[in-house]
């Protein structure tokens, strides 16, 4: 009586175990794709790959492998004359948008949960009208969370120009580093009115000192104070910094 009892509870777990077990591989697996460019294959060309950071759905990337350090992540280009109008939704920014070969933006769930997997950096780079290149680097680049508004948060400055994103200046738009992400839908700004809604989604004050998602209008002081920008990019990689 008790053998029969206790035979459908064998059977179940024996129907189970295989499961339990497949589930289990498929966990512990090796994912299919690299977490981000730095692990590509050395010698591997600049161009559109796939990617998968951790916890999230695989993303089509473009690898920027000639850059100084190579192996970065590129998650914003933007041109002046851009087809895109960047004055996205919340939910439009949040998922990404553009084509990865022209203007896109990678969208800011995923650079959050890009840069949740360690310790990122970040490269932003401009192109003048007169088709001179400047960039400035922070040695720490990170994205936190939608619940808490996608709040940027960036390391030390390093590059060929002054420091407009962790630097406070009152005479421009006040500071980029630890403010909220704004879009047309959702303003997060500190600002009486809605900055996105006059440019595109940013990590805005009381506007900005930099602006790289605008259409018509990419400013850097120093470099295109007058939004006349050529193009713009946000590079991103593991830092070298413990």
């Amino acid at each position: 009586p008790g053998l029969q009892a206790g035979t459908p509870w064998l059977h179940r777990d024996l129907v189970l175990l295989p499961i339990l077990v497949v589930a289990t591989l498929l966990l512990c697996a090796t994912p299919a794709f690299p977490p981000d460019c730095s692990h590509l294959r050395k010698g591997s060309p600049s161009g559109v790959y796939v990617i998968q950071p951790a916890r999230s759905p695989p993303r089509v990337v473009w690898c920027d492998m000639d850059t100084e350090g190579k192996g970065w992540t590129v998650v914003q280009r933007n041109s002046h004359d851009t087809e895109l109008t960047w004055k996205q939704s919340w939910t439009t920014y949040k998922y990404g948008f553009g084509n990865v070969h022209s203007d896109y933006w990678l969208g800011t769930e995923y650079l959050h949960l890009l840069t949740q997997q360690g310790t990122y950096k970040v490269r932003f780079v401009v192109r003048d009208k007169a088709n001179v290149t400047h960039y400035a680097e922070y040695d720490i680049f990170r994205v936190e969370n939608e619940a808490s508004g996608y709040p940027l948060r960036l390391g030390r400055h390093s590059g060929d120009g002054d420091d407009y994103l962790t630097l406070y200046h009152p005479k421009k738009g006040g500071i980029h580093d630890n403010m909220k992400f704004s879009t047309v839908d959702k303003d997060q700004d500190q600002y009486s009115g809605n900055c996105a809604k006059s440019y595109g989604g940013w990590w805005y004050n009381r506007c900005q000192n930099v602006l790289l998602n605008a259409k018509n209008y990419i400013v850097w002081p120093g470099f295109c104070d007058k939004g006349d920008c050529a193009s713009s990019l946000i590079l991103v990689k593991p830092t070298d910094v413990c």
